[in-house]
């Protein structure tokens, strides 16, 4: 039973805590807002040059522009220690917004003033409601051209209600402003010189955590890791008193439970984190010295431990085959090249990954890995390939299930934003995928289609929109549920250009070859047997030489001799790969090079073996 809010000698400093979490659609400004926050605190000293996207540490996120891992910091404003939870934007990471929405009393919730709720707002939103978390709205670039914050306004209360949120959670209060720019009002006509009024509405709006007396309960809702100290448990104190030497119990997800004690104690400060000698209910902090711990585990009591509710996290809808690297030229370029490295490496990965699922198969050097979409898969093989692993992947496939004795599958929300005159170009391509419109809406000169589409659909569709819009389109798309087949879905219809030789690419025979199709490679490049080289012109696998040297003779050929004319080559990034490659192909990911193999480099064996693709 849960204890009563009940006096603690700590209820005063509790009163002074606020937990938030920021929660946003991708590229709505969640970490810069972040930033902006950290320096109207002055967390930094006047010499210190932080630059911009503090929270994006890691290298991937400055890269892609988004936000993949939960980050904790804090900030102290007119008294009062408001902690805070940089969330994901995107759905394929819901595993990390469902844990960390579970240590926050109190949600931003962040909408851009010209682009409204977006699917992935949607998402996020919809868990912060049925955690009952208080929600403050957060109008954000409002000094954007077109801009309409009175009519996103609306839509996103229209979208609370529909979400079902409490009338108390409806009654939301609202800030308007340009978090680039540093500025918040109450007005989006009033412009303000800081976001003092955000954290004004922070500290009047969010109701600080409720001090609870009793045995101790922390759910692990994050893990860190440092290599001083080894592993760390981050989570909320949901009840009683933390300190440094106590004996805990820790009770697993299948109930068992151990024994340990704590040896440190800390709880987040600025960036950082600062050693303490106690903490009480309703803060957030990290508990050091037990290993065994995992997301989803309680330290309770020792003499009589009590368990939380564990976290459910959504389950993923694709997966795809990771392998051991045997091309010719594995080794080459990685460290670790081994299926017990890659095999040690996903487990790991499961310990703070909670979306996804890993599964061994008949052979002992393949695995299949379950996630919530390319993407969230794709940013795992990167963090992979960055640490110095080699290995190969097989096509996404969208997890089929069978309910009642029918096979269903995933279907996705699907918003696409482009230009009002390329709509009939979205809607074909999206119905040739069994996608089905819901709404049109035209906003200016752009319009907003929106789809549900099965999630076999999706499967490369991006690259297909971006090369057919001229890069206007803007997509995202968010899991729905599993609906009943919905037939067959059209693949890619050009087939691969195959090098029949080992060695280096010669301009020479590109050049000739220009007809045959478009080549991925450039001159003077590395190339092996099987290997995709280029997509042909028609809908066939065609093996081609391009290895082949000019014959050299003493004789002028008279008017031939003109230099060699090539097209430059077309370069994948992992998820254009990923979503190019047919049931019979790999992607090989080493550290310096993404490649396209056949499973079989041998002509001979891939016509013995083409039944096994057949789909």
């Amino acid at each position: 039973m849960i204890g009563q809010p009940g006096r603690n000698t700590e209820t005063g400093y509790m009163e002074k805590i606020r937990n938030i979490a920021i929660i946003a659609h991708v590229d709505h400004g969640k970490t810069t807002l972040v930033d902006k926050m950290l320096l109207m605190a002055r967390t930094f000293r006047d010499n210190q040059v932080m630059g911009e996207l503090i929270l994006d540490n890691n290298d991937l996120e400055r890269e892609r522009g988004i936000t993949i891992l939960a980050k904790n910091v804090s900030i102290n404003y007119k008294g009062y220690k408001i902690n805070i939870i940089d969330t994901p934007g995107h759905s394929d990471f819901g595993g990390e917004v469902e844990r960390v929405l579970k240590m926050a009393e109190g949600a931003l919730l962040l909408v851009d003033a010209f682009e409204g709720p977006m699917p992935q707002t949607r998402f996020v939103l919809q868990k912060a409601i049925q955690l009952g978390l208080k929600p403050i709205v957060v109008i954000n670039k409002v000094d954007k051209e077109n801009c309409t914050p009175d009519e996103v306004h609306e839509a996103v209360f229209d979208l609370m209600f529909n979400l079902g949120a409490t009338e108390e959670q409806l009654d939301f209060p609202t800030a308007y402003g340009a978090a680039k720019q540093g500025w918040m009002s109450t007005d989006w006509k009033v412009k303000t010189d800081s976001i003092e009024p955000l954290l004004d509405m922070v500290i009047e709006h969010v109701p600080a955590p409720v001090s609870r007396t009793g045995i101790p309960q922390m759910l692990v809702t994050s893990l860190d890791y440092s290599a001083y100290t080894g592993r760390m448990a981050i989570g909320k104190l949901h009840r009683g008193e933390l300190r440094p030497g106590m004996p805990v119990a820790l009770v697993k997800r299948d109930s068992s439970v151990i024994k340990g004690r704590i040896k440190e104690l800390y709880t987040f400060e600025g960036l950082g984190k600062r050693k303490v000698e106690s903490v009480v209910s309703g803060d957030i902090c990290a508990i050091n010295g037990m290993e065994e711990f995992e997301i989803g585990d309680t330290f309770s009591d020792a003499e009589n431990p009590e368990a939380l509710p564990t976290i459910a996290v959504d389950e993923p809808t694709m997966s795809m085959l990771f392998t051991i690297n045997d091309s010719p030229f594995f080794g080459k370029e990685g460290k670790f090249v081994t299926s017990r490295h890659i095999k040690d490496r996903l487990t790991r990965e499961l310990e703070k990954n909670l979306a996804l699922r890993v599964e061994e198969t008949d052979k002992a050097d393949r695995f299949n890995v379950f996630g919530r979409g390319v993407l969230h898969l794709s940013v795992l093989i990167e963090t992979m390939r960055r640490e110095g692993y080699e290995l190969q992947i097989g096509q996404p496939r969208a997890l089929i299930k069978e309910i009642n004795g029918q096979k269903h599958e995933p279907i996705e929300e699907l918003t696409i934003d482009l230009p009002g005159d390329m709509t009939g170009i979205a809607i074909e391509a999206i119905t040739k995928r069994k996608g089905e419109m819901k709404n049109l809406e035209p906003r200016g000169e752009r319009t907003v289609l929106e789809f549900e589409v099965p999630s076999r659909g999706i499967i490369g569709l991006r690259s297909y929109m971006l090369t057919a819009t001229q890069g206007e389109a803007i997509m995202s798309h968010r899991y729905k549920e599993y609906q009943p087949m919905k037939g067959d879905i059209p693949g890619r219809i050009n087939g691969s250009l195959i090098s029949m030789e080992t060695g280096n690419a010669v301009a020479y025979s590109i050049s000739n070859l220009q007809d045959r199709g478009k080549f991925f490679i450039d001159a003077m490049e590395e190339v092996y047997e099987g290997q995709v080289i280029g997509e042909h012109t028609r809908d066939n696998d065609l093996v081609v030489n391009v290895t082949k040297t000019k014959q050299l003779t003493n004789m002028r050929a008279s008017g031939s001799d003109e230099k060699a004319r090539m097209a430059p080559a077309i370069k994948f990034s992992l998820e254009e790969a990923l979503e190019y490659i047919q049931a019979d192909e790999y992607v090989e990911v080493t550290p310096k090079s993404i490649r396209l193999r056949k499973v079989y480099l041998k002509e001979h064996d891939r016509k013995r073996f083409a039944k096994e693709f057949a789909q």
